[in-house]
């Protein structure tokens, strides 16, 4: 039977979109798709970045080429950065700590380097060291640049966007607890309350205005809002449809189908525009073999599902390759893929 379902347009995508995300359950093959959408941006004369968050260093390995933690340079037009979450959480806490010594009294110092070593290994470190450079460089990097792509997981990082800030003013509430003008800190920490910006977050902070802060707290003010501005900003950024696109990447099986269609239901709900679907490593119909003749029966059941659950989303089938897909040229000739549309059954 025939279903008109809509097909994912990537070069639209590519031509009027300056963030693009690509995500899924690991092994899908977002890594290349991302790598793919890179490559064929650079060829139409877009200024691309594709930024990945894997720790595997997974983006490397596609290009066979080392990229590292500076922005590397892959083709013309075309450029890679590989973030590593451990350097990232290292330069993140140095940060912090630098801003913190401006406000923490001699008698505070002890307990500052404590927390900081603590936080080096504490739970969600890495999430939100990544979170900052991820919203730096939506914020600034992607101002030398036609289309920036990232290669990660971001569902979980953009619905914690909301939070982050939060989480900033109570650690820093924690940390100076004993301060003696906690009176005035605390002034500072309403005017970042849930109550006031966080609770809408596309809403502006700086329309909250630092009164009746002495000279030190609106320092203490000043250092805090300026990351929630950042996170402001960022958030503002994704959740524009006009401007950020998230595509998923899945295979024609049950547990992919399954998380993805959890994804789609979590970024909907906080208004982070998803572009499609594209459903990867899609077994011809013509195979050869009892045995793949009865996977392409069960594919066929995975793909009309997909059709009904995700019947609001372009999609764009992909067709399971020969061999591997690594290098430059082996990445190009997969993204010649991403032009062409089939009739889907």
């Amino acid at each position: 039977m025939l279903m008109a379902d809509k097909t994912l347009d990537i070069d639209a995508l590519i031509h009027h979109r300056k963030f693009l995300m690509v995500g899924g359950k690991g092994g899908v093959g977002k890594t290349t798709t991302a790598a793919a959408i890179a490559c064929r941006a650079a060829e139409a004369g877009r200024r691309a970045l594709l930024v990945s968050t894997d720790p595997a260093h997974s983006l490397g390995d596609a290009f066979a080429k080392t990229i590292g933690n500076a922005v590397t340079c892959m083709a013309g037009n075309l450029y890679a950065l590989e973030l590593d979450p451990d350097e990232e959480v290292e330069r993140y806490l140095d940060k912090v700590s630098a801003q913190m010594r401006r406000f923490a009294g001699p008698d505070q110092f002890k307990e500052l380097e404590k927390q900081l070593r603590l936080s080096r290994q504490s739970p969600g470190a890495q999430e939100a060291a990544l979170l900052e450079r991820l919203s730096q460089i939506i914020d600034e990097t992607s101002q030398d640049y036609d289309l920036v792509i990232f290669d990660t997981a971001p569902t979980g990082h953009t619905l914690r966007l909301l939070s982050l800030p939060e989480v900033m003013a109570a650690w820093t509430s924690g940390l100076l607890k004993h301060n003696h003008k906690a009176q005035q800190l605390g002034k500072v920490l309403d005017h970042l309350s849930p109550g006031k910006d966080l609770d809408s977050p596309l809403q502006d902070p700086t329309r909250h205005a630092n009164q009746d802060l002495d000279p030190r707290s609106q320092q203490i003010a000043d250092t805090l809002l300026a990351r929630q501005r950042l996170f402001h900003r960022a958030r503002r950024q994704l959740s524009d449809p006009d401007t950020t696109g998230f595509i998923f990447v899945m295979t024609p099986e049950k547990l992919p189908i399954l998380e993805t269609r959890r994804a789609v239901d979590s970024l909907k709900a906080s208004g982070i525009p998803v572009s499609g679907i594209i459903i990867n490593r899609v077994l011809p119909d013509n195979v050869d073999g009892a045995f793949f003749a009865a996977r392409v029966i069960t594919q066929q059941r995975h793909l009309d599902e997909i059709s009904t659950l995700f019947s609001t989303l372009p999609t764009l089938r992909i067709p399971l390759q020969e061999d591997d897909v690594q290098g430059i040229q082996a990445i190009r000739v997969f993204s010649e893929m991403l032009a062409k549309t089939e009739t889907r059954k």
